[in-house]
């Protein structure tokens, strides 16, 4: 009698590097921020409030127009720099930028109705939710054990001086 044992595929689960990690965590924190924003123009009254030149209470000028192009410019320039910068650089921008965005994620639910809680709740969630993600992946980086500096070296520096 021969009894047949399968084994499963298993799928391989190489590791991400922490880069792609924060790129990629970046990268979905943008889609959401835009489309959180451009859901908000379907909220009644809210084009309405723009063509009377008003947005969240502010008048429309250059220098607001300004500020939130800056405040999306920052986490889109972050989706490259996570890719580019040295890691220790890296690391101290990421640290940097996403608690920055925590009280400016927050503050889009500042002045509005229990009536759109779900939306601002579900979609501050999940912000706050991914930069909690780049924050515990910046600052859980993997460090490369230091090489010790003993006669190991400095033997090889003899050997290449011979």
């Amino acid at each position: 009698m021969t009894i047949r044992t399968e084994t499963p595929n298993l799928l391989d689960e190489s590791p991400i590097p922490v880069r792609a990690k924060l790129a990629a965590a970046w990268t979905s924190f943008m889609f959401l921020y835009i489309y959180v924003d451009y859901y908000h123009l379907y909220r009644p009254g809210t084009i309405d409030d723009i063509l009377a030149g008003v947005v969240f209470e502010f008048d429309i000028s250059p220098v607001l127009m300004t500020a939130f192009l800056a405040l999306i410019a920052i986490p889109a320039l972050m989706v490259v720099l996570s890719v580019t910068l040295p890691a220790r650089v890296n690391r101290a921008a990421n640290l940097v930028v996403a608690s920055l965005y925590i009280p400016v994620t927050v503050f889009n639910a500042v002045g509005e109705t229990w009536a759109w809680a779900p939306f601002y709740a579900l979609s501050i969630g999940i912000e706050l939710l991914l930069l909690a993600f780049i924050l515990r992946s910046a600052w859980a980086w993997p460090r490369t054990p230091a090489v010790p500096a003993g006669p190991a070296t400095s033997d090889l520096r003899q050997d290449v001086r011979r």
